[in-house]
């Protein structure tokens, strides 16, 4: 699903215009992307939570020429799906 899809079904579902809908799916979008900038995680009730990870760093291997090589510290994003999210979706497998 692309933001244009979701900002279609805003404006299928809400009525605000296409235009609107555009800005508010972006708005909460980058809401999101500057809380994690910042450091916080992100708890959506009902859907899930969006973490950072701290990852150290570590040796690895040039899978081209098989030299070991050191691979940076970096931060990650990480998604625990809800509970809710979880059954939800086990149910529709059934």
């Amino acid at each position: 699903m692309t933001k244009a899809e979701i900002a279609n079904i805003i404006h299928e579902r809400i009525g605000f215009s296409k235009k609107e809908s555009a800005q508010l799916v972006e708005t909460v979008l980058e809401e999101i992307k500057q809380a994690l900038i910042d450091g916080e995680d992100v708890k959506l009730s009902g859907f899930g939570h969006f973490m950072l990870r701290e990852k150290h760093a570590r040796r690895g291997r040039n899978p081209k020429t098989g030299q070991d090589i050191t691979i940076e510290p970096r931060r990650v994003v990480t998604f625990r799906a809800s509970q809710l999210l979880k059954n939800n979706l086990l149910d529709d497998a059934e």
